[in-house]
């Protein structure tokens, strides 16, 4: 949410959906409950959000995908639902407009002239409410043509014609700093992840994420498509952290009510998951 909040800010992107992808059981991380636990948790964790929703095509699959895999099914997916090309870095878009007058035309985003039949905002909006509720577990606020929601900040008037739609990698500073591991990422994955989609960082502990990205060289060759979450000093987030969250359960630390909602909590100690040998 604070991601998104802060995409809003922005000014350049209007934020109609979030995917919560949970890893499939063959990641063999230590300590990865089975797949059914973290659907459940997910789900509960989201259940009060009219804009993130909980995909469980990658547990389903029948082995673990690689986070490029991810990516791609999802980007096709919502081609196939939408009818819309979605833009990557190769095909860059003008920004739409905040606050532009009523009375003055709206720039186009689409790059490709070539383009035909583009799709109207009208239209996707239709395929995506209807679509991708049900396929990708996205379900955009329908009350407002422009997809603007009340606390976006965004201006009291924005009209275009035509959008595009994109899909970025939300992740921890932590996931970014694992790009700069020499042998651990796929090159060829991290050109597609970095410079075809781009990446939204949440910094965590401190970390610098202008410091980790001239460690790699893809990350500094696309150093534009990754963009950092500025914190908030009165609710940092560099709080949010799993492990933290089940060190706490382990060690019956009442302070997990700051990382976990109660639904979840209450789920965790029901199943009896994240519980040491000795109770």
């Amino acid at each position: 949410e604070r991601a998104r909040d802060y995409l809003h800010k922005t000014g350049r992107f209007i934020v109609i959906g979030g995917i919560v992808s949970p890893v499939h059981d063959s990641y063999g991380k230590m300590g990865l409950v089975s797949s059914r636990h973290r659907l459940t948790m997910c789900q509960l964790a989201v259940q009060s959000s009219d804009w993130i929703r909980v995909d469980p095509w990658e547990c389903y699959q029948d082995t673990w995908q690689t986070t490029c895999s991810v990516l791609e099914h999802h980007r096709d997916l919502m081609k196939r639902v939408t009818g819309c090309i979605l833009s990557n870095v190769n095909t860059p878009s003008m920004t739409p407009v905040i606050g532009q007058p009523q009375n003055e035309s709206p720039q186009p985003i689409y790059q490709n002239n070539n383009v035909s039949n583009k799709p109207t905002a009208a239209k996707i909006l239709g395929k995506v409410g209807e679509s991708l509720s049900r396929i990708c577990c996205v379900r955009p606020p329908m009350e407002r043509f422009t997809f603007v929601d009340e606390n976006a900040n965004l201006g009291t008037v924005m009209r275009y014609e035509e959008i595009e739609l994109r899909i970025l990698l939300l992740c921890g500073s932590d996931l970014l700093e694992s790009f700069c591991i020499p042998g651990l990422w796929n090159e060829s994955d991290m050109e597609v992840i970095v410079g075809e989609f781009g990446i939204v960082v949440v910094p965590r502990d401190g970390a610098d994420p202008d410091r980790i990205m001239n460690h790699s060289s893809i990350l500094r060759k696309y150093k534009s498509n990754i963009l950092v979450v500025k914190d908030d000093s009165n609710h940092p987030m560099s709080v949010i952290s799993s492990t933290k969250s089940r060190l706490a359960l382990q060690h019956g630390d009442g302070h997990v009510v700051d990382y976990l909602c109660q639904p979840v909590i209450d789920y965790i100690l029901k199943s009896q998951l994240y519980i040491n040998a000795s109770g």
